[in-house]
């Protein structure tokens, strides 16, 4: 077992009570503090990826390495039970390497830097930040190949290592760093960017403990936890059953013609705990889409489901990790062995949290979301421009969020709540390219009495020749409706060449040449619906026609006859909602569409594409 040595004084916080005003301050203190870590990543990175798109999280953790506040789930303890060194005053810690600290980051292009905070001799607190770099290294650019079978092909793997120890910075080991990826100048910054932010929230909590006393501060952070656990703990004697319940989903493939994969989840409270069991989840996959999923990364996803549906002014920390049990298969997709590859981790991440909506829900119907969180869509572009300068583009694109009890999915958001888009004005100064179109997809969204979020319709037009990358899912198994809502569409990818010809390519493909002059049309998903969709309201289904959302076509799947104009015939509305109620059965309380098989069949006739054939297992010891 792994040993680490804290160079710490010896004396212990005494515990102190807290009058709830000092306890408010400094809960909101660092809050402010965790959105001015933030706040200073954007205003120094470079890459479009975390400057544009915020695709990095942070984090403030008491002295234990629990999070305070932030918005990932702590990745620290997984860092403190495989690290084998010392953390001393002046020291920073730098990995990217999902196995060596037990997938607190899932793959290596997420760089994690951890500063311990001390203060007189004592350590405090720990600052974090972890972001992903656009490009790594590797066999691909971008670095995250579809085709990897193991993580040695996806880049430069970093085991924790001192970026600083005792003050002083190490030069020697960042150059070897930068040397191995095609962006060096964006890695550099977007690193420093991590590093600033970690050094401002320690800032900050040494301020707070200068001014309230440290016992105070420390005291503060563990009364934080512990309402935190508290509050869990009444939410999961109210929403979680002691019969179990199981929800399973599908990532479509893994872009070498295998799949679906089976993600299985079943859960139950034992008195005070609930368990979370991944058993029946499919075996590891020979391609790159295994999630090596961090137990407290899901307690955290768990919690702040949880928390979003049930109860938003809870404050996310991990003071309720004891009170959850997750049990991931060893050799699994969420539980890889050893050199498995990791790097298309994102579209099992993104199935999780449509897993946990369609197990929550069962209980209690009425909070049941349905699908559409799924995936996280990216496109790579990159060559040589007009100058011969190399370019280089990594994307986040945004499908349709699931029909929800309280409302509509929003239309093409992104899995992650603090997410962005990169403006168009951006990519067009930046990139030799033209956005020709950026609009929703109208109807993808599934009908419900909430209509699901309708996905993305973006067009990219190349102004250079180079090569595309698609990392995409659900194009093959749709995501679900809820209470008698209607499944999202499945996504598309069109490749419209500068002659005129165009083709469906897959949604996971690496490495198509494209030519000056031709067009891609990035089609995203739409989230489910929820609720009976005969039970919407006809005027606003009129609306929506005006708007764009949905066509006088798409109208008919909510029962309402209207022109393209969308004014609504209401005798003809009545009249069609009473033939289509005559023809339903029962409304089915998760809608997936027609299932696996019927999928299959039709699959090249709806998608252009050939169905995913059954995955061919590689060889576990678990199977022998």
């Amino acid at each position: 077992m792994p040993a680490i040595i804290i160079e710490t004084n010896d004396a212990p916080f005494n515990k102190v009570a807290i009058d709830p005003v000092t306890l408010d301050i400094i809960e909101n203190a660092l809050r402010n503090a965790r959105i001015e870590m933030d706040a200073t990543l954007v205003r120094t990175a470079m890459s479009p990826g975390i400057r544009e798109q915020g695709d990095a999280f942070p984090l403030i953790a008491d002295h234990t390495g629990k999070m305070i506040v932030g918005q990932f789930g702590s990745f620290i303890g997984g860092f403190l039970d495989n690290y084998e060194g010392t953390l001393e005053d002046g020291d920073m810690i730098f990995l990217s390497d999902p196995y060596s600290c037990a997938g607190a980051v899932s793959h290596s292009n997420d760089w994690l830097v951890l500063l311990p905070v001390f203060k007189d001799g004592r350590l405090i607190a720990y600052t974090s930040m972890f972001g992903h770099q656009s490009d790594i290294g590797g066999k691909v650019v971008g670095s995250m190949p579809i085709n990897a079978h193991s993580i040695f092909e996806e880049g430069v793997r970093i085991p924790p290592v001192k970026i600083w120890k005792k003050g002083e910075y190490n030069d020697d080991l960042m150059k070897l760093v930068m040397h191995q990826t095609r962006k060096p100048d964006w890695c550099q910054a977007d690193l420093n960017a991590l590093i600033a932010s970690c050094r401002v929230a320690a800032r900050r909590v040494i301020e707070m403990a200068a001014r309230f006393g440290d016992d105070v501060y420390v005291s503060a952070t563990q009364e934080l936890l512990a309402r935190n656990h508290r509050a869990m703990k009444s939410l999961i004697a109210m929403a979680i059953g002691e019969e179990p319940v199981s929800f399973e989903d599908y990532i479509c493939d893994d872009g070498m013609g295998a799949g679906p994969y089976k993600i299985k989840c079943t859960m139950w409270r034992e008195g005070e705990k609930v368990v979370l069991d991944f058993a029946g989840t499919d075996p590891q996959s020979q391609a790159s889409i295994n999630f090596y999923l961090n137990e407290n990364m899901f307690k955290m996803f768990f919690g702040i489901y949880m928390i979003m549906v049930f109860d938003p002014q809870i404050l996310f920390n991990d003071g309720f990790y004891e009170l959850i049990d997750v049990r991931i298969p060893d050799g699994s997709l969420l539980k890889p062995r050893f050199p498995a590859a990791l790097s298309g981790r994102t579209h099992a991440l993104g199935r999780i949290f449509d897993i946990l909506g369609g197990l929550l829900g069962q209980k209690t119907p009425e909070f049941l979301n349905a699908a559409g969180f799924s995936s996280s869509p990216h496109l790579f572009y990159s060559g040589h421009d007009k100058k011969g300068e190399w370019f280089q583009l990594f994307q986040i694109g945004f499908g349709g969020i699931p029909g929800r009890p309280m409302g509509d999915g929003p239309d093409g958001h992104s899995l992650w709540p603090g997410f962005t888009n990169v403006p168009n004005e951006f990519l067009e100064r930046y990139f030799p390219l033209l956005i020709e179109r950026y609009e929703t997809e109208p109807d993808s969204g599934g009908a419900g009495l909430h209509r699901g979020g309708n996905g993305i319709h973006m067009t990219y037009r190349f102004l250079a020749s180079g090569t595309i990358s698609i990392h995409d899912d659900r194009w093959f198994v749709p995501p679900w409706g809820v209470n008698g809502g209607e499944p999202g569409k499945r996504a598309r990818k069109i490749l419209e060449k500068a002659d005129g010809t165009s083709q469906i390519i897959g949604n996971k493909v690496e490495e198509v040449l494209v030519d000056e002059g031709d067009q891609l049309h990035f089609i995203t998903w739409g989230g489910g619906g929820w609720g009976d969709p005969l039970g919407r309201d006809p005027a606003l289904v009129g609306k929506e026609i005006v708007q764009g959302l949905v066509t006088a076509e798409g109208a008919k799947a909510y029962g309402v006859v209207a022109s393209q104009q969308g004014l609504v015939d209401a005798a003809a509305t009545e009249a069609l909602r009473a033939k289509l109620r005559s023809e339903r059965g029962a409304l089915p309380l998760f809608n997936y569409g027609p299932g696996i098989e019927a999928l299959r069949a039709n699959c090249e006739m709806e998608t252009g594409l050939k169905a995913p054939v059954q995955p061919v297992w590689p060889m576990l010891e678990a199977a022998e």
